[in-house]
């Protein structure tokens, strides 16, 4: 039996500027867009390479869902956005806008950087050392 995670959800607030962060400022492909009917929609994205999980854009609905915007994981990294050219990766970046929230590190087991999604979800821009 094969088994990977294909795809995980992410609470938004608004899928349009969801979709404008993840499309133009991290450069990512809009995979899916389907009306699901009352407002709701399924929005799939997902890195131009085509490997690892999607991201379904979630919007959140009702008091708990909104309070967790931007914090799902608690304050930590929840999500990392590995690259074979994190200086290229990072520079575009940069340029469109990304809010890094340190300088690069370079690790024993790689580049990394920590960014912030337009929620406040934190990433790791990450080349891992091979």
């Amino acid at each position: 039996m094969v088994q990977k995670i294909a795809t995980i959800s992410l609470l938004v607030e608004n899928y349009q500027d969801a979709i404008t962060f993840y499309c133009d400022k991290l450069g990512f492909d809009l995979v899916e867009d389907t009306d699901l009917g009352a407002g709701r929609r399924w929005v799939v994205v997902a890195p131009r390479s085509g490997g690892g999980a999607r991201i379904l854009l979630a919007r959140a609905e009702g008091e708990a869902q909104r309070q967790a915007l931007g914090n799902q994981a608690g304050g930590r990294v929840m999500l990392f956005l590995e690259t074979d050219d994190f200086a290229g990766d990072h520079a575009k970046m940069v340029e469109r806008g990304v809010a890094f929230l340190e300088p690069p590190r370079h690790e024993a087991y790689g580049s990394v950087a920590v960014f912030a999604d337009l929620y406040g979800n934190k990433w790791d821009l990450i080349e891992p050392r091979r």
